[in-house]
């Protein structure tokens, strides 16, 4: 894999808690973006780490904006004191990034939660993600952002306008142009963890949806999937509370059965 770079990190909960996740975000967003999760999963008990990826936020830059680079930085990044996540959440890009960190070491994290996943994009999915960008950039006013996603928490909106202006364009075109086929299917048919797929509406937009969806689930019986209705791409900021339900939801089993074992 790429030689790895350090992600900066924010966090939420107790750094004490037994159960620790990584938040990952996806394409032009940032760490601070995935702050429902974060905010609920430290509610729930849990100490959550967010990172920025390269090129956005506060991250180092470089000339390799490849998923597999992505997955290297994600690959090297552990939880304070070292060991596995117990969890992984991972949005869009960084569900790709995610599944190739975890499908390179097995012992990086006991979870993946992926949400609307970008594992593969075919040339019409490829074109709403680089209009969508390019559309960012070219407006990124408070104003513009609330008129494309009313129903936003004003949060999410000031964030957006924050993580657009901190990333790099030239870093967010490069993972189109550099990604040609986006493809992480190998990846994640070599998955050994558990792995649920938290996906958006697809009468709205998904990107993992339909038979190739079906193909990806049936390459590997460790993942299953769930949608959020009424939900975009976006699904964490479209429709926050059934999005922290259904995340709960999948993360229970592995605390239950945690529980158990240590009976």
């Amino acid at each position: 894999m790429p030689a790895p770079l350090t992600l900066p990190r924010m966090s939420w909960g107790s750094p004490g808690s037994p159960h620790r996740a990584l938040l990952v975000h996806g394409l032009g967003s940032s760490g601070a973006l995935m702050w429902r999760f974060g905010d609920a999963l430290a509610n729930a008990g849990w100490h959550a780490t967010a990172v920025d990826l390269r090129g956005h936020g506060d991250a180092p830059r470089s000339l390799d904006y490849t998923i597999a680079a992505y997955g290297a930085d994600l690959a090297a990044t552990r939880p304070d004191g070292g060991g596995a996540w117990d969890a992984v959440i991972g949005h869009s890009l960084g569900g790709a990034s995610s599944t190739v960190a975890a499908a390179s070491d097995p012992e990086w994290t006991r979870r993946l939660v992926l949400v609307d996943p970008a594992i593969h994009l075919d040339g019409r999915d490829a074109k709403v993600i680089r209009k969508s960008q390019e559309r960012a950039f070219a407006d990124n006013r408070v104003e513009a952002v609330r008129a494309e996603h009313p129903h936003w928490h004003p949060q999410d909106i000031e964030l957006k306008v924050d993580a657009v202006h901190r990333t790099s364009r030239w870093a967010v075109e490069q993972t189109s142009a550099q990604n040609r086929p986006w493809d992480v299917r190998p990846e994640a048919a070599r998955l050994t963890v558990p792995t649920h797929v938290i996906a958006s509406d697809p009468a709205i937009y998904s990107l993992f949806t339909g038979e190739p969806a079906a193909e990806i689930l049936a390459a590997n019986p460790l993942l299953t999937m769930s949608v959020v209705e009424g939900a975009g791409h976006s699904l964490h900021r479209d429709r926050p509370e059934e999005s922290v339900r259904q995340l709960l939801e999948a993360l229970k089993c592995d605390v239950l059965s945690e529980r158990s074992e240590t009976k």
